[in-house]
């Protein structure tokens, strides 16, 4: 599993060094001996494998003396650096587990591979065939970022590569479709078909089951008996951000905003980029495509904001956010009843705290990870909890969600250019369905109807109040109301029941405060998380502008004692990022 930290900082080690090294031409031969050296590291360990290893990287520096820095290399120098390190790492691998290298490599993804020696040939041919076409291809930094995200994504489930697969290439095709088309109706035509195409993937796979279960619900409340259907199928992770970032593109090219994408890898490379694929932040095409398609750049300050990044975004998820989970929130949120109303409440606090860390935590990571292979990020997270009111929250909260259902829900379905009721319509209708696109369950859409009415009425109030300054008496209490108004709705978020909610919120009726399980360590990890987001914005920038000046040595030493932090705080329990599930 490469969605743990420890194992996704070792493939991000891997993937960073590769594709830096492809960014000349001369170099590129050294790619098949990558999979040399990773087998030698992460297999046995002796020194006939060292050997081997040596011996191997001896030869492709050898070939890649010969090749110039600007040119593709030849045919003949690709087939050899392909040929001699396949025969190094088949070694390695017969050796040590009697198996040929793409077979080991494919088990290693839960791939089911045959046994023979028909299988061993051919997987040996078809290695040295794509081995040398890669070698020798125009932009094999870029095809080798796409087959890293995409090995990255078959780790959660190798079944579901076809599906990401698919829907790229599909709205890749409908793309182009569109932009030849002749007619507005023909346009519109194929613009329906991308409809079709990505909210059928969503409905399947997401919300199927859910429809089912509902309907047989109601007609069981009606008094009419039906059987049950369901899909055995898992839900495929990311599969919501995916989805959104590809149908973006075919919309944005629909209206005109961006041109399609010539090439077809570089699309594919858009959709499945590692870094943000599996979590957000959701990434427009017109932001993202020119990074990809241009020339790789590197510049010392980013890779020390990068650094800085995901040094800040480990210490959120694991440090507060994990820590609170474990030790408070997962506890009350399972049993509330056996809390009282003061552990509910420093629970509810804890899971505000808990999906703030673990979010923006995971999209420092993403960003930080970005910035490091020379791609920017927007910034999706600006201190959420400080805005006075709903409507500053969702332009603090998830910036790349929340302005995706601006742009492709809440303003074709008319937004603020009719009647004012219309205009609250949209607005409940919006957010209804941005709850319902966090999970199949009725509770995100209650969640999602708590937010669009609370934006309903923040609009009234705005309107009829006009722009006049408040106090800072006034602001305060709208942050402080603001933010328990957000706590209220994560009830919702939270809970896996409308039963599970309503007993979080009778107890916090009781008004008991008799707390044995609120330990001082997890009140004090409950402060610092509160705290630490009210702090002055200047100082987290001052904060990063010192990282970025430091020396090497001593950034490595800040980065040393980060790890020493997270080592003490880490929990024994793996906690996946909550928003894996959408």
């Amino acid at each position: 599993m490469l969605f743990n930290t420890l194992a996704y900082a070792q493939f991000f080690a891997i993937v960073f060094v590769i594709a830096w090294t492809l960014v000349s031409r001369r170099w590129v031969p050294l790619l098949p001996w990558y999979a040399v050296a990773g087998y030698a590291a992460l297999g046995p360990r002796t020194l006939s494998s060292l050997a081997v290893t040596v011996a191997a990287l001896l030869v492709s520096v050898g070939l890649c003396r010969v090749c110039s820095p600007r040119r593709l290399p030849s045919a003949s120098v690709a087939f050899a650096s392909v040929a001699v390190n396949l025969v190094a790492v088949g070694f390695l691998t017969w050796r040590s587990a009697g198996r040929d290298p793409l077979s080991l490599a494919l088990l290693a993804l839960n791939v089911p591979v045959p046994d023979g020696l028909v299988w061993t040939i051919a997987g040996a041919v078809v290695a040295l065939v794509a081995g040398t076409a890669l070698v020798r291809a125009r932009k094999v930094r870029l095809l080798f970022i796409l087959g890293a995200s995409y090995v990255f994504y078959a780790h959660w489930d190798y079944r579901f590569l076809p599906l990401i697969w698919g829907s790229s290439t599909a709205d890749w095709l409908l793309g182009n479709a569109i932009h030849r088309a002749r007619t507005p109706r023909s346009r519109k035509l194929w613009l329906v078909g991308t409809m079709v195409v990505n909210l059928g993937v969503l409905g399947i796979f997401k919300y199927y089951n859910f429809g089912v279960d509902s309907a047989v619900a109601a007609l069981h409340a009606l008094g009419v008996d039906v059987p049950t259907r369901t899909l055995e199928v898992a839900l495929p992770v990311g599969i919501s951000f995916f989805t959104f970032e590809s149908m973006s593109y075919v919309i944005d090219v629909y209206r005109k905003d961006i041109e399609p994408q010539k090439s077809y890898f570089e699309y594919l490379s858009f959709v499945a980029f590692f870094p943000h694929l599996v979590a957000g932040p959701i990434v427009r095409p017109r932001d993202l495509l020119p990074q990809l398609a241009g020339p790789a750049r590197y510049s010392v300050k980013e890779a020390s904001e990068g650094l800085f990044l995901i040094a800040i975004g480990l210490l959120k998820k694991v440090a507060i956010g994990d820590y609170l989970a474990v030790n408070l929130v997962d506890r009350v949120f399972d049993a509330p009843i056996h809390y009282s109303a003061l552990e509910n409440y420093c629970a509810v606090l804890g899971y505000a705290v808990q999906i703030y860390c673990d979010f923006s935590g995971y999209t420092d990571i993403a960003i930080g990870s970005a910035l490091l292979l020379g791609v920017r990020f927007p910034l999706n997270f600006d201190s959420p909890y400080k805005a006075h009111d709903i409507q500053e929250f969702w332009r603090r909260w998830h910036i790349s969600l929340s302005t995706w259902l601006r742009d492709y829900l809440y303003i074709p379905l008319g937004g603020n250019r009719h009647s004012e009721v219309r205009t609250y319509i949209n607005l409940m209708i919006t957010m209804l369905l941005g709850g319902l696109w966090h999970g199949a369950n009725w509770t995100f859409v209650v969640w999602g109807g708590m937010h669009g009415a609370a934006l309903a009425v923040t609009r009234f109030v705005r309107e009829k109040r006009g722009k006049r300054p408040f106090s800072p008496l006034r602001h305060a209490l709208g942050v402080l109301v603001t933010f328990h108004l957000v706590c209220a709705s994560w009830i919702f978020f939270r809970s896996e029941t409308f039963q599970k909610a309503a007993v979080v919120y009778a107890q916090l009726g009781t008004f008991t405060t008799y707390h044995p399980n609120l330990a001082p360590s997890v009140v004090a990890v409950l402060a610092v998380g509160i705290a630490s987001h009210y702090l002055p914005e200047r100082w987290y920038q001052a904060a990063m502008s010192a990282f970025i000046r430091m020396p090497a040595m001593a950034q490595g030493a800040a980065l040393f004692f980060v790890a020493l932090i997270l080592r003490a705080m880490a929990t024994a329990e793996a906690v996946p990022f909550v928003y894996f599930q959408f």
